[in-house]
């Protein structure tokens, strides 16, 4: 070895020259809040429980949902509709409460394509926010369910 290899010099300037390629090379990295990454066109987001073109809650407890999720993280409660709620259930029967885990949920859709009235969707522009806690993951039809529309006056 001559004396500029065993100064390790060659080695010094060979990583010095790799850090500055990547020194001036196009950052990875976005700034999220306020930059969002472009999403695929099949990419399957936050799920909603849709309502029809009066406002009533098109799910009728049928469980095909729940029997098509592989994780098994859909789990409902079938109910009856009362005489006066014509208004907010679109069938005689209907779901009184409807759960998904998000944490055992692998948001493949099957949901989605089992559901005969189109009731469950997964949305392709929101993401299931970052919490806390195991319990705020299990996410029940107060937030599922979208707002009723503005009625018209």
């Amino acid at each position: 070895m001559n004396f500029s290899e065993r100064m390790y010099l060659p080695a010094i300037f060979q990583g010095l020259s790799i850090t500055m390629r990547h020194f001036f090379k196009k950052k990875a990295t976005i700034k999220y809040p306020e930059e969002t990454r472009p999403m695929s066109a099949v990419w399957r987001g936050l799920h909603v429980l849709k309502r029809d073109e009066k406002g009533r809650e098109r799910c009728t407890a049928c469980g095909l949902c729940a029997v098509a999720c592989p994780a098994e993280a859909i789990t409902m409660v079938a109910g009856e509709r009362k005489r006066g709620e014509e208004n907010l259930y679109r069938e005689e029967k209907y779901a009184i409460s409807y759960e998904i885990n998000m944490l055992r949920c692998i948001f493949c859709g099957l949901c989605e394509e089992a559901c005969p009235k189109a009731a469950i969707f997964l949305q392709n522009d929101k993401v299931a926010p970052a919490r806390y806690e195991r319990d705020e993951f299990i996410y029940g039809k107060d937030r599922l369910v979208e707002p009723m529309p503005i009625q018209n006056l």
